[in-house]
């Protein structure tokens, strides 16, 4: 955590729980990410454009962060592709597994003070610690 600064921290949480909250005032939805990503694709098309815009919106939000920031974040170059296809599949498996994603259980269930929730978030972050281990030192590919 060598970059850790608080005040972005607390602000970008404080933005997060502000769009959801908007979100669930205004479209009485949850706003998790991959329950809108699965609607997409089998949701009524009555159902799609505004999932399609909030995916959009989260695109094109980082997007314009990123040039307007651009030394806030620097990605890791070079991060072995395979391992890349490998968590992706993982986080979409185990999002699907839960009925939902870190945005849908975390911030919003918790919210909720939903139990099922809770288990899927200390789930959650107890396989990004293990993962973090075992990619730190296990395989060694940590800088």
């Amino acid at each position: 955590m060598e970059n850790f600064t608080p005040i972005s921290a607390l602000a970008g949480g404080a933005l997060i729980g502000l769009s959801v909250t908007v979100f669930l005032l205004f479209n009485g939805r949850i706003a998790g990410v991959s329950g809108i990503l699965n609607g997409v694709f089998f949701a009524s098309k009555n159902d799609r454009l505004w999932r399609w815009l909030f995916l959009l919106g989260l695109v094109l939000g980082a997007w314009l962060f990123n040039i307007s920031v651009p030394d806030f974040n620097v990605p890791r170059q070079n991060y072995p592709l395979p391992l890349l296809i490998i968590g992706g599949f993982l986080v979409g498996f185990g999002a699907r597994l839960a009925n939902g994603c870190i945005s849908g259980h975390g911030v919003c269930g918790l919210a909720n003070l939903s139990a099922r929730s809770l288990v899927a978030t200390c789930a959650f972050m107890l396989s990004g610690m293990l993962t973090v281990y075992v990619i730190r030192h296990v395989l060694e590919l940590a800088a």
